[in-house]
C-alpha cells in the first residue's frame, strides 16, 4: 500500500517536533488527558490518527506498523520536518520502533508508553481469542482494559475508554492491527540502534510490565532507558498525566541539551 496522508492536528510552535501515535484502543484523542498541561514553547506536538482510527477511519491499507512507519515519514516530509522525535503507545511504541528501521537518521528520540516490543507480543490461546473477540464484543474490550489497569479503575472511566474505542476504531482495521502488532517481530531490524529511547512503564499493567521491558527494550537499544510510573497501569494519560508529561519531555528535552553542549 502507498503512504497517504494521516488526519493529524498540530499543538505548539516549538522547533522539536514529535509525532504523538496512538494505541489499539483509540484514535489520538488519546491523548487529549496530557494536552492542556504540555510544553508548547520547546514542542510542536502532531497528534495523528492511524489508518482505521478517527478521521482515517475509514482508509484502505495493510493496518500494519510498518505501513503506520511509512505514513509517519509521509506526513514530516509534507510537514517540512526534517527530523522529529516520536511518542507511542502501546501498539503506538511499535510503531514508533519502526521508525528506527524505516527512517533512523531522521529520529531525534523514541518515547514508548507501555510500548509493545518490536518483537511482538505472544498472547496463549485463551488471551489471542479474547483479544481477537474484541474487534465485536465490547465486553472483551472492557475486559482487557480493566485487567491492564490492575483492576482499580471506576466502572465510569472503563465504560468511557469502551465507548470511545468503538466509535473511534473500524472493526475490520481493529481486528488487523492485533496481526501486525501482537504478531510480527521485526526487533532484528532495529536491535543495536543508537537513537536515544525511553520506555515508560506503568507497575499496575500486568501485559507489558517493567521486567519485559528490561528484557527487551534495554537489551536492543544503546542508549536505552527505563521509567516506571508506580500509579499507572497500561493507561498512563489518562490515569497519571502529570507524571507522564514531565518524565516524557524531560527525556525529549535532553536532545537540545546535548545539542547546545556540543556547539560550546
Amino acid at each position: 500500500m502507498t503512504s497517504f496522508l494521516l488526519p493529524h492536528e498540530l499543538h505548539g510552535d516549538g522547533t522539536h517536533k514529535v509525532f504523538a501515535v496512538h494505541g489499539w484502543f483509540a484514535d489520538r484523542s488519546a491523548y487529549a488527558p496530557v494536552l492542556p498541561d504540555v510544553d508548547r514553547t520547546s514542542f510542536q506536538y502532531a497528534f495523528v490518527d492511524l489508518r482505521g482510527y478517527g478521521r482515517a477511519r475509514d482508509a484502505d491499507g495493510a493496518y500494519t506498523t510498518g505501513e503506520a512507519a511509512r505514513d509517519l515519514v509521509a506526513l514530516a516530509d509534507r510537514l517540512g520536518w526534517a527530523r522529529f522525535s516520536v511518542v507511542g503507545h502501546s501498539m503506538g511504541g511499535a510503531v514508533a520502533q519502526r521508525l528506527l528501521a524505516v527512517a533512523p537518521h531522521r529520529l531525534r528520540a523514541v518515547v514508548g508508553v507501555s510500548p509493545v516490543p518490536a518483537s511482538g507480543l505472544a498472547l496463549p490461546p485463551e488471551q489471542w481469542e479474547l483479544f481477537a473477540d474484541a474487534a465485536h464484543r465490547s465486553e472483551n474490550r472492557r475486559a482487557i482494559i480493566d485487567v491492564t489497569t490492575g483492576g482499580r479503575r471506576p466502572d465510569a472511566w472503563l465504560d468511557r475508554v469502551v465507548a470511545r474505542s468503538l466509535t473511534s476504531s473500524d472493526p475490520k482495521a481493529f481486528r488487523a492491527w492485533l496481526d501486525s502488532w501482537a504478531g510480527e517481530d521485526f526487533h532484528a531490524q532495529v536491535a543495536g540502534s543508537a537513537v536515544p529511547a525511553l520506555a515508560v512503564a506503568g507497575a499496575l499493567d500486568p501485559a507489558l510490565p517493567a521486567g519485559l521491558l528490561r528484557r527487551t527494550w534495554l537489551t536492543w537499544y544503546a542508549r536505552a532507558e527505563l521509567v516506571e510510573l508506580p500509579s499507572a497501569g497500561h493507561y498512563a494519560m489518562d490515569e497519571t498525566p502529570l507524571e507522564l508529561i514531565r518524565v516524557v519531555e524531560d527525556f525529549l528535552r535532553r536532545d537540545r541539551d546535548e545539542e547546545v553542549a556540543e556547539r560550546t
